[in-house]
């Protein structure tokens, strides 16, 4: 006797083969991890076009009064644009008008009050955030502080992120640099844009003039919040190393 469940198997085989050889798709094969297939969303620079994630640009918030102001860490409530050019850029499209009649387009309205600070406001803004992030880390117990203290994590492979403030010396540096390598880190800590008395208020402690970042996550937050400050001042000043690059794609001007 035939098994109905026998021929509705051989009927799906058919309009199915397997192609000799195939191999699974890897996303079937469990080789990518579900991160990888999530969707990004990203915005658009309102003055250059170009497009980021909210990580890479900066969103501009519009008030109830029509008064525009930084807000770095896109929390702030209401309609928000987005740019992602440097602080000598901003200046320029304020000074010249470019900014605001951007600004208008977006908001689609012509209420719209830009301070002539704008780009000093959001400067001061990534400078704090960069600041308070190294203060929750050092609070939470994500770093260590201290010449001797730094080198031994180092030279032990338990440094994610070594910074020197902008008036260590030149052999600190490299003493402590080369106990990175030793443990395996890369070839040279960032350069903090401040000296050491703003490093030492940001962490609540005295005289820091190194810091090693312990825990990885912790390294990644901190690597975050000092590229942004850094890319929106330009690429002569602050940090050494490289700026998040803009990527393309489908965004959205206003949020």
């Amino acid at each position: 006797m035939r098994n109905p469940r026998n021929d509705t198997a051989e009927r799906l085989r058919r309009r199915s083969p397997a192609k000799a050889g195939a191999q699974p798709k890897r996303e079937e094969s469990g080789l990518l991890p579900p991160q990888e297939h999530s969707h990004v969303p990203e915005r658009t620079c309102i003055l250059t076009r170009r497009k980021g994630t909210k990580d890479e640009l900066i969103r501009l918030a519009l008030g109830p009064d029509g008064a525009v102001a930084p807000d770095v860490r896109a929390r702030a409530p209401g309609r928000g644009a987005w740019i992602g050019v440097i602080r000598a850029e901003l200046d320029s499209a304020n000074t010249n008008g470019k900014l605001k009649a951007a600004l208008q387009r977006a908001f689609k309205t012509g209420d719209v009050q830009v301070p002539a600070d704008l780009g000093a406001r959001t400067e001061a803004a990534l400078r704090q955030a960069a600041l308070d992030r190294l203060g929750m880390e050092a609070r939470a117990g994500n770093l260590v502080n201290g010449a001797d203290k730094v080198e031994n994590a180092a030279r032990s492979g338990k440094v994610a992120l070594l910074i020197h403030a902008a008036d260590a010396s030149e052999d600190g540096r490299k003493k402590l640099d080369q106990g990175w390598r030793v443990g395996g880190g890369e070839h040279q800590g960032v350069i903090f844009p401040e000296a050491r008395t703003i490093l030492s208020m940001a962490l609540g402690r005295d005289n820091v003039v190194h810091v090693a970042l312990t825990d990885p996550a912790a390294a990644s937050r901190v690597r975050h919040a000092l590229a942004r400050w850094r890319a929106f001042t330009g690429p002569d000043r602050g940090l050494e190393g490289g700026e998040p690059a803009l990527r393309t794609g489908s965004a959205e001007e206003i949020e």
